[in-house]
């Protein structure tokens, strides 16, 4: 059933008040025993949302090759550096060529998931000790969606970050290298004991299986109707008003049974106040496995942001709703309930989808979603932030981030770092946090994926609320013992403070343990963010709104800065040459003797510069170079003759510094008369 008909169900079991409405249907049988692991079988694994919620069988780990920083050792030593690029296990000579090695691991396992930001050059990939690369190609079309029999949302671009979502099984052993001595790159692997049966990936099996790969990929561009329930299933409504402060139940049954969806819509006065204000809890064989905010449970915040992903999202038509497909089973009883900590009344409407009669076993495990909230957690000194610590047995499947940056400046340098049964070092340790969430370079794009979203962006650029998550469905961690999962709180900024929240979603046998603290009234409280208002110098002209009226060379545009520079942009040149010039025109409100006082920006690729006013030479040369992006500092260029209205600032590029590099840019932040 699509999900039009689903909420169409949905709002004429609210009109009629039906409650309970039963189909029959017959008793799920027990899965088949594992057969060997194939392309196949993984295959299956990627929209397969109930094996999630059992022990894996054939049991195996899953781990990361990475280019994080090696100089990061421990917490003690250097365990926030930064230089995540170009980072490779060695380099090694193949008929005549370099190829950096990114991955070299023995088997029988597979690769999950392969991400790039800046994938150049060829990949390759050997499995089983051949001296030829079973696949090879351009590493930007293979991560891409632009290599043939790998097409997109399977491999894809978003907000610049390149994405591989296919399995590649290999039964003794896999190298990958690619050619680019700079790329930054996640491998993430399974691995399986010694003897699980393995069908390695061969090169025909892009062909042999290009109708199933191509209705995978169509599949997932929609992925919320591949986990839809059948119209089999059991549904139940919910229809409840819920005053300030008030608790009730949604759902109170008995077992064994799984939950296979839920759906609901909420009215409010204000959704992002009772979205993160209604908290939703569900206890499972009396564990309270299940404590977030309304709208956080479904994976976005604030308030209701459409998006679509395999497990979760936000439907817009015909009204607008979140819903979930984890599957939720449980034995003996579950009792799910809403608690309104907002000032206004809150009233929900929606349906449980329930399978009847579920088997529970040795192998079944419980759902578990919650979450925290810090404010004010200040951008030095860097600190590792807890997403998750759980001990027990189970599998982590992803996580939802909400970051309340108050600059404009890059929040998320920060590394994840992911420890699995006790591991002193971490088995997953990132290259930056938009790039465990699948995108790259900071980028404030919003997008829609099966796997990973960035649902909402206030702006500009990524100041305010963002909101991502990431769902490890192929890729997810099965755990043993113990599962802790850091991400880094590294900010541009040095003097801000930033507040985090997140959901981490994870199954676990009953009476496993987490460290998540009871959520408190203040920790809901919805705090909108204000309109930017970016940092200016009184009384100057900013460069950005300026228009050059003359140039020999290159291009100019309005380019965005941090809070360091007045207004947070520049007029930036760029592509000029030697001997290159640039005129400005700037308004002067009265004639007469005045000072010209100019801003300008230093970087690693800005040129050495002579300024003149009026045609008139203004002061020496100025060295740009810097090797850290920084204003200049306020500079007299000295007492000229004005003309009441339009007057001219020429830049000639000069040449440059012997450190800089090769480009000569030219940023100009403002202008001020004195």
């Amino acid at each position: 059933m699509n999900g039009k008909k689903w909420i169409i169900t949905l709002l004429m079991l609210a009109a009629m008040r039906l409650g309970l409405t039963a189909f029959a249907a017959p008793p799920p049988q027990p899965p088949p025993p594992p057969g060997p692991v194939t392309v196949e079988s993984l295959m299956k694994d990627m929209t397969d949302l109930k094996r999630l919620a059992r022990l894996p069988d054939p049991p195996y780990t899953t781990k990361q090759f990475s280019s994080y920083d090696r100089d990061a050792k421990s917490p003690e030593d250097n365990w926030f550096a930064n230089k995540d690029r170009g980072q490779f296990l060695t380099v090694e000579e193949n008929n005549g060529h370099k190829e950096n090695v990114m991955m070299d691991t023995n088997g029988p396992g597979a690769i999950v998931r392969i991400w790039s930001a800046n994938p150049s050059g060829k990949l390759r990939i050997y499995l089983d000790g051949a001296k030829e690369p079973t696949l090879e190609g351009p590493m930007k079309a293979i991560l891409g969606g632009e290599f043939p029999g790998l097409p997109a949302p399977l491999a894809v671009e978003t907000a610049r970050g390149f994405n591989l979502y296919f399995p590649i099984p290999y039964a003794k052993h896999c190298k990958v290298t690619c050619e680019a001595p700079d790329v930054y790159y996640h491998v993430n692997y399974r691995t399986y004991p010694e003897k699980t049966e393995i069908k390695t990936f061969e090169k025909e099996d892009l062909e042999r299986l290009a109708q199933p790969i191509k209705e995978l990929a169509e599949k997932l561009r929609s992925p919320k109707a591949i986990t839809e329930p059948s119209e089999e299933s059991t549904k139940a409504e919910f229809d409840l008003n819920i005053s300030p402060g008030e608790e009730k139940a949604l759902r109170d049954v008995k077992g064994p049974d799984a939950i296979l969806g839920i759906w609901a819509v909420m009215q409010a006065d204000d959704l992002a106040v009772a979205a993160r204000g209604l908290l939703f809890s569900m206890t499972f064989d009396e564990e309270e496995t299940v404590s977030c905010p309304f709208g956080d449970f479904f994976g976005m915040t604030p308030g209701l942001i459409s998006y679509e992903s395999l497990p979760s999202g936000v439907a817009e038509k015909p009204s607008v709703y979140p819903w979930t497909h984890w599957y939720m089973p449980y034995q003996t009883r579950m009792r799910c309930t809403v608690k309104n900590y907002t000032t206004e009344k809150i009233h929900i409407h929606g349906v449980f989808a329930m399978q009847d009669k579920y088997r529970w076993n040795d192998n079944s495990l419980l759902f578990h979603a919650k979450w925290r909230i810090e404010r004010d957690i200040p951008s030095r000194p860097y600190i590792d932030w807890t997403h998750l610590q759980v001990t027990g047995q189970g599998r982590f499947v992803g996580g939802m981030l909400n970051i309340i940056n108050p600059a404009k400046a890059w929040w998320g340098e920060g590394d994840e770092k992911i420890y699995v049964d006790g591991e002193k070092f971490p088995s997953h340790f990132g290259t930056g946090t938009e790039d465990y969430y699948g995108y790259a370079w900071g980028s404030p794009e919003r997008f829609s994926h099966a796997y990973h979203n960035q649902v909402h962006v206030d702006g500009p650029s990524t100041y305010g609320n963002t909101c991502v998550n990431r769902w490890h469905i192929l890729d997810d961690i099965p755990f043993t013992k113990d599962f802790k999962f850091d991400m880094e709180n590294w900010a541009w900024p040095d003097k801000i403070k930033m507040t985090r929240a997140a959901v981490s979603y994870w199954y676990a046998r009953p009476e496993s343990k987490d460290s998540f603290k009871t959520i408190s009234a203040s920790d809901l409280k919805y705090e909108p963010v204000p309109a930017y208002k970016p940092f200016r110098v009184p009384g100057v002209m900013e460069a950005e709104l300026l228009k050059p009226s003359y140039k020999t060379d290159g291009e100019y545009t309005a380019n965005d800065l941090t809070d360091k520079f007045s207004g947070e942009a520049q007029l930036r040149w760029s592509g000029a040459k030697k001997g290159s010039k640039m005129t400005i025109p700037f308004e002067a409100d009265e004639g007469g003797k005045r000072h010209v006082l100019v801003q300008m920006a230093k970087a690693a690729d800005y040129a050495q510069v002579q300024l003149y006013v009026n045609d008139q030479k203004a002061g020496a040369v100025i060295d740009l170079y810097s090797k850290h992006l920084e204003p200049s500092g306020e500079i007299d260029l000295g007492e000229f003759d004005l003309k009441k209205g339009p007057n001219n600032l020429t830049v000639e590029i000069i040449g440059k510094n012997p450190e800089a590099k090769d480009r000569m840019l030219f940023g100009l932040d403002y202008i001020r008369l004195k």
